[in-house]
C-alpha cells in the first residue's frame, strides 16, 4: 500500500500510554488534500466522493514522490458534504442539544482511490499541527469521529486503521455485510442498512403477494452469489424456485440466450434479480428483443434506480417492476440552504471553490496558478455573485433524498452520542469507578462507548439507533417503476420496509398506488398448484414439489384465513367457523334478552302481574277498616300482596344477560319472597283453623296465636331461607358461566348455581312449606262456609303445587335460554294462581258488591 506514513499518528497515542514527558511529535509532512473545515469544540471528520478521476505522481521513488491530484468534479456528490454542514449548522443552533458546544468538521474528497481515502483518514487522525507536545496529547483529538467513507473497500480498509484507535466511524453508503463483524471493525457503524437485511425486504414483499413459485437471477460475483444463496435459504421455507440462473461478469451471448430461454419456458411469473445495473442490462436488451412480458420482476438495491434500465424502450417487459432502495427521506430547510452558498477562499475550503468553478464553468483568478495571462484571459471568470437558481443540476434536487439523508442521521447519532456523553453525572458514568467523560476532552473510545448505545427519534419521526453489529435500523423504500403522463418512466415508492417492527408490521404497501403490468392490472399469479381458498388447508402430493398440492376443506371448528394455508387453526373457545370456514365468528350468545319476543313477554307478564299486586294491595289498604279485608286478616293480607309483588318482580333478574349481581340475586331474591308468601299463605290456613276451633263453646284457641304469633312465624320462616341464602352465597354462590355443551356453534350464557345442594335447599324449604300448607287447607276446606277462605287457600295451593312439581321435569329438559322461560313461567304461573285464587273473590265483593262489605253481610254467609 502506497501512501506517505505520518509518525504523529504512531506517537499521538503511545506517547500518552507510556507516559513520557519530553518528547514532541513532529509531523514529516502534510498530504495535499481537498477538503473543507470549520473550527469548534468538537470536530467531526467527514469523507465523501467527490471526483471520479485521479492523477498517480511517479511512485519510482527516485525523488520524493509528488502530490496526487484529482479531476472530475461530480457536482451531485456535493450535496452530500453539504448536508453534513447543514446538519452540524442545524445542531449548532439548536439550544436543547449540545447546548454551548460548538461543532466543526474537516471533511475530505477521496477521489473514488484508496490510496486518497487513507491518506484523508490519517489525515484527519493527526491533524494539522506541525508540532506536538505531549500536553498535546492529553487534549481531546483532531477529530472524535469520521463520518464516510461511502465505498465499503474503502470502509474496509479505514475501519482497520481507526479502530486500532477506537475511532468511531459512521458510513453513510457502505453496505458490505462483512463491516458487521465487529470482532474486525469494532469502531464501524452506517446508517445504512447491510446487504443482508435486502433478502429480508423481498422476502417479505413476495409473501405478501403470496408468490411460492419463483424465478432467481444472480450476477456472477460476491454481492449476487451472496444473495442468492441466502434468497434460496429463505424461500424454501416457503415456497419453490423454479429455476436459477447467473449472468456472466463478461458478456456472452450464449449465457444470456439460455437465461432468456429459460425464463420464456418457465410458468413462474415472478422473477428476483440480484444484480448491478451494468451486468443486468446486456439481459434487459435480450428480453426487450424477444418481447418477453407477462412477468413480475422483483429489483435488488443495485438497480431498482437505475435510471439507465428505467426507460421508455424497457417499460414493456419490465414496466410495473417492484424494488428495494435506499430510504429516501425529508429534511426541511435543506434545499434553500444548499441554494444559498457561496464560495470561500480560505484554503482549507477548496471543495466549495472547485464545486462553485465546475457548476457555472468558470474559474476564479486565485485558483489558476502557473498559467499565462493568455490562458487567465481565455477563461470566463468566476463572481461568486453566481445564481444557483439560473443552473440545474442535481446538487439543488432534494426531491430522491437517499445517501444525503444517511449523512444527516450519521451527524445527529454522533451529536446525540456526546450529549449524552455530555449529560453523564458523575457518580453513575459508564466508566472506571463510575466516572463520567469531559465533553472539553472526550475521547474516542469515550464517544465509541455512547455511540453504540444511541437511540432516539429524530426531528423527522424516524428512530435512530444501531444493533450490536453497528448496523443501522434497517429500512428500505419499496418503489415501483410507472409511467407518467409524459411518457416517461419514474421510479415511486409505494411502501416502506422496517425490520426493526414486529414481523407483521415490518413491511407496509400503498396497495393502491402500485402498477401492475399485467392486463387485468393486478397482482400476478405464480404458483405450481391452483391457491387454496380460505377455509382449506393445502396436502402436498407425494413425490412433488412441495408447491404442489391438493386442497381440503377445514373441520367444523376450524379455519384458515390465508390462501395456501399449511394448516387449519382451531378457533378460540369463544369462537365458531363460518361456514366457509375461512372466519371464526364469535359464537352466538344465546341468553334470555329484553330485545327478544319471549324476554318482551315475560317481562311484559311479570309488571302486569306486579301492578296488580300492588293494585289489590293498595285496594285493601284503602278499605282496610271493612269487614272483609278485616275478616281475611288485613296485615297477613299486606305481607302476602307484599311478597307476590317480590315473586313477580324477581323474574326480571332472570331476563337480560347474566352478571355476578343477577345470578345471585334472582335465586335469592326468589326465595326470600316464595317463602315469605308461602308462610303467609300457612298462616292464614292456621289462622283459619283456629278461628274455628276459637268459635266452639268454651275454646280460647286464637289467643294461643295472636298477632304477635304470627307476626314471629311468619318471620321466623322466612329467616330461615335466608339463612340457607346466606350460606350458599358464602359458599359457593351462583355466577355466570358460559355453557356450549349443548351446542358446539352457540354460547348458552346461564347462572351456574355453584352449589346444586344449596339450591335444592331453597327449593326443597318452598316445596316443604307449601306441601305442609297444602295438606292443612285441604283438611279445612269443608270448614263452615264462615270460614271458606280455606277452599280459596286450597285452590291457590293446588296451583302452586301444580307449577312446580311439573317444572322439574321441564326446567331438567330444556335447553339454554328455555331453562331460563320455563322457571320464570313456573314463578310467573304460580304466583298469579295464588293471586288471583285468594284476592280475586276478595276484590269482586269490594269492587262490585259493596253491599255485600259489611258486618251483618259477612255473619250471615
Amino acid at each position: 500500500m502506497k501512501f506517505f506514513v505520518c509518525t504523529c499518528v504512531i506517537f499521538y497515542f503511545i506517547l500518552n500510554a507510556l507516559g513520557e514527558v519530553q518528547h514532541t511529535c513532529k509531523l514529516l509532512d502534510q498530504f495535499d488534500l481537498n477538503g473543507l473545515y470549520k473550527h469548534g469544540d468538537i470536530i467531526l471528520g467527514g469523507i465523501f466522493v467527490l471526483s471520479f478521476k485521479t492523477v498517480i505522481p511517479d511512485l519510482s521513488f527516485r525523488f520524493k514522490p509528488q502530490q496526487w491530484h484529482c479531476n472530475g468534479f461530480e457536482i451531485s456528490e456535493f450535496q452530500r458534504i453539504q448536508t453534513m454542514i447543514f446538519a452540524i449548522e442545524e445542531i449548532n443552533k439548536d439550544q436543547a442539544l449540545l447546548p454551548n458546544i460548538t461543532l466543526g468538521y474537516r471533511m475530505y474528497d477521496n477521489c473514488v482511490t484508496l490510496p486518497i481515502a487513507l491518506r484523508a483518514a490519517i489525515s484527519l487522525l493527526s491533524g494539522l499541527e506541525a508540532n506536538m507536545t505531549l500536553e498535546d496529547c492529553s487534549k481531546s483529538p483532531p477529530v472524535l469521529a469520521v463520518l464516510g467513507d461511502p465505498l465499503s473497500s474503502h470502509s474496509i480498509a479505514m475501519s482497520r486503521i481507526l479502530s486500532l484507535f477506537r475511532v468511531p466511524m459512521v458510513s453513510h453508503y457502505a453496505t458490505c455485510s462483512c463491516l458487521s463483524n465487529k470482532q474486525e471493525f469494532p469502531s464501524f457503524f452506517r446508517t445504512i442498512p447491510s446487504d443482508a437485511f435486502q433478502v429480508k425486504a423481498i422476502i417479505q414483499i413476495i409473501k405478501q403477494y403470496r408468490w411460492i413459485w419463483i424465478g432467481a437471477i444472480a450476477s456472477d460475483d460476491d454481492y449476487g452469489q451472496n444473495a442468492i444463496k441466502i434468497f434460496m435459504e429463505e424461500v424454501n421455507q416457503f415456497g419453490c424456485i423454479a429455476f436459477i440462473e447467473t449472468i456472466p461478469t463478461v458478456y456472452r451471448k450464449v449465457k444470456i440466450l439460455q437465461i432468456v430461454n429459460t425464463i420464456k419456458l418457465s410458468t413462474a411469473k415472478v422473477i428476483v434479480a440480484f444484480s448491478g445495473e451494468i451486468e443486468l442490462n446486456a439481459l434487459v436488451t435480450e428480453v426487450i428483443y424477444q418481447n418477453i412480458t407477462g412477468r413480475q420482476w422483483i429489483a435488488s438495491e443495485a438497480w431498482s434506480t437505475s435510471s439507465l434500465l428505467a426507460s421508455k424502450e424497457n417499460f414493456a417487459s419490465f414496466g410495473g417492476t417492484i424494488g428495494i432502495a435506499v430510504r429516501r427521506g425529508e429534511i426541511p430547510k435543506l434545499e434553500n440552504f444548499l441554494l444559498n452558498s457561496h464560495p470561500d477562499f480560505n484554503s482549507n475550503n477548496r471543495l466549495v471553490i472547485q464545486f462553485w468553478e465546475e457548476l457555472f464553468k468558470c474559474k476564479f483568478p486565485q485558483s489558476i496558478r502557473e498559467q499565462n495571462e493568455s490562458i487567465l484571459l481565455s477563461s470566463r471568470i468566476c463572481t461568486g455573485t453566481e445564481d444557483m437558481n439560473s443552473v440545474k443540476s442535481g446538487y439543488g434536487d432534494v426531491s430522491e433524498l437517499r445517501s444525503s439523508y444517511n449523512v444527516y442521521k450519521a451527524v445527529y447519532a454522533i451529536a446525540q452520542a456526546l450529549h449524552n456523553l455530555m449529560n453523564c453525572e458523575n457518580g453513575n458514568g459508564p466508566f472506571e469507578s463510575r466516572s463520567c467523560a469531559d465533553i472539553k476532552s472526550a475521547q474516542p473510545w469515550q464517544l465509541l462507548h455512547y455511540l453504540k448505545k444511541v437511540n432516539f427519534t429524530n426531528q423527522l419521526g424516524e428512530r435512530v439507533a444501531f444493533d450490536e453489529n453497528g448496523d443501522a435500523i434497517a429500512i428500505y423504500d419499496i418503489v415501483n417503476w410507472q409511467m407518467t403522463d409524459q411518457g416517461t418512466v419514474a421510479i415511486n415508492t409505494i411502501g416502506v420496509y422496517d425490520e426493526s417492527k414486529p414481523a407483521e408490521q415490518k413491511i407496509s404497501l400503498k396497495e393502491d398506488k402500485i402498477f401492475w403490468n399485467f392486463e387485468n392490472g393486478k397482482a400476478p399469479v405464480s404458483v405450481c398448484s391452483s391457491s387454496c381458498l380460505p377455509g382449506t388447508r393445502k396436502v402436498p402430493r407425494k413425490g412433488e414439489p412441495i408447491c404442489c398440492f391438493d386442497c381440503i376443506a377445514c373441520s367444523d371448528g376450524e379455519v384458515s384465513r390465508q390462501v395456501d394455508a399449511t394448516t387449519c387453526v382451531k378457533c378460540a373457545p369463544d369462537f365458531w367457523s363460518n361456514f366457509g370456514r375461512n372466519e371464526c365468528l364469535l359464537k352466538e350468545m344465546e341468553f334470555l334478552s329484553y330485545e327478544e319476543p319471549m324476554g318482551i313477554t315475560l317481562t311484559t307478564v311479570a309488571i302486569v302481574g306486579a301492578c296488580f299486586s300492588v293494585a289489590v294491595l293498595g285496594l285493601f289498604i284503602h278499605f282496610r277498616s271493612t269487614p272483609v279485608v278485616k275478616a281475611n286478616n288485613s296485615e297477613l293480607s299486606f305481607f302476602l300482596l307484599a311478597s307476590l309483588t317480590l315473586c313477580f318482580l324477581c323474574t326480571l333478574c332472570f331476563v337480560g344477560q347474566p352478571s355476578k349481581l343477577t345470578c345471585m340475586l334472582r335465586h335469592v331474591v326468589f326465595g326470600i319472597s316464595f317463602v315469605l308468601c308461602v308462610s303467609c299463605i300457612l298462616v292464614k290456613t292456621i289462622v283459619v283453623i283456629m278461628a274455628f276451633k276459637s268459635s266452639l263453646p268454651g275454646s280460647n284457641a286464637m289467643k294461643w296465636f295472636g298477632i304477635a304469633q304470627q307476626r314471629s312465624t311468619v318471620f321466623f320462616f322466612t329467616f330461615v331461607q335466608s339463612l340457607i341464602c346466606i350460606v350458599w352465597l358464602t359458599t359457593a354462590p351462583p355466577i355466570p358461566a358460559k355453557n356450549t355443551k349443548y351446542q358446539a356453534a352457540k354460547i348458552i350464557l346461564e347462572c351456574d348455581l355453584g352449589s346444586l345442594v344449596g339450591f335444592s335447599f331453597i327449593l326443597g324449604y318452598i316445596g316443604l312449606l307449601a306441601a305442609v300448607c297444602f295438606v292443612i287447607a285441604f283438611l279445612a276446606r269443608n270448614l263452615p262456609d264462615n270460614f271458606n277462605e280455606a277452599r280459596f287457600i286450597t285452590f291457590s295451593m293446588l296451583i302452586f303445587c301444580a307449577v312446580w312439581i311439573t317444572f322439574i321435569p321441564a326446567y331438567i329438559s330444556s335447553p339454554g335460554k328455555h331453562t331460563v322461560a320455563v322457571e320464570i313461567f313456573a314463578i310467573l304461573a304460580s304466583s298469579f294462581g295464588v293471586l288471583f285464587a285468594i284476592f280475586t273473590p276478595k276484590c269482586y265483593i269490594i269492587i262490585f258488591k259493596p253491599q255485600q262489605n259489611t258486618r251483618r253481610a259477612v255473619m250471615r254467609r
